[in-house]
């Protein structure tokens, strides 16, 4: 069960899952804190590289 982390934190659960990936406090906390961050995580954007011609 996730710790309450107080009212700063909104997502507990995700905020202690980076704390243990080594990420620190606050930049956990504003990651946690931002609306559909679990979904965008992981996804690498920008343009598909063709390689040299």
């Amino acid at each position: 069960m996730a710790k309450d982390h107080g009212s700063s934190v909104k997502n507990d659960k995700q905020y202690e899952g980076l704390r243990k990936k080594g990420m620190s406090k606050s930049r956990a906390a504003a990651i946690a804190n931002t609306p559909g961050a679990s979904k965008k995580g992981g996804k690498k954007g920008g343009k598909k590289s063709g390689g040299k011609k």
